[in-house]
């Protein structure tokens, strides 16, 4: 018998769990689960008038004002068509505004208004209410081991993705 792989070494003595018939689909459960939450903190928001997706772009800028179209898709995981359309909503909305990069005047670069900035309490009460919501009737304990398993699960499927986006270069 030759070498054991660190994957391998890692694995010895935990249960390796396989979906089999009559198991719940696991995918279909954690997308609808998320699919769920956004509902709830997409209501939760209209009340600061914000629609889905629009938390995401301000809170990315509250944590870094001055990011550009790009920039903001990547960090959201989504295309900089969407991304630009969003902008320009929120921009018509007041939330923010485009201003040319001091340094390098070919760059656009996004930053929050005053009138942004006073809707960033308005997006963390609406996300807390749903996070309340989501986690009614569970223990503290069932809270942290849910957290442990997502975020376990989050980390297989960005290594999976990682290895894919080094297997095309």
């Amino acid at each position: 018998m030759g070498k054991k792989s660190k994957a391998e070494k890692k694995a010895k003595g935990k249960k390796k769990h396989e979906l089999t018939a009559g198991t719940p689909d696991l995918a279909s459960a954690l997308v609808q689960a998320a699919r769920s939450m956004r509902t709830v903190l997409s209501r939760n928001l209209l009340e600061s008038g914000l629609y889905a997706g629009q938390d995401g772009v301000m809170l990315s800028l509250a944590e870094t004002d001055g990011l550009t179209a790009g920039a903001l898709a990547a960090r959201l995981g989504v295309k900089a068509p969407t991304m630009t359309r969003t902008i320009g909503r929120m921009e018509a909305q007041g939330f923010l505004e485009r201003r040319a990069d001091a340094d390098d005047a070919r760059l656009t670069k996004v930053y929050l208004t005053s009138v942004g900035r006073d809707r960033l309490d308005g997006i963390e009460a609406a996300g807390k209410a749903s996070e309340e919501i989501a986690i009614r009737g569970l223990s503290d304990k069932q809270v942290r081991t849910l957290m442990k398993l997502l975020r376990a699960v989050d980390g297989n499927l960005q290594g999976v993705v990682s290895e894919e986006l080094e297997d095309e270069n």
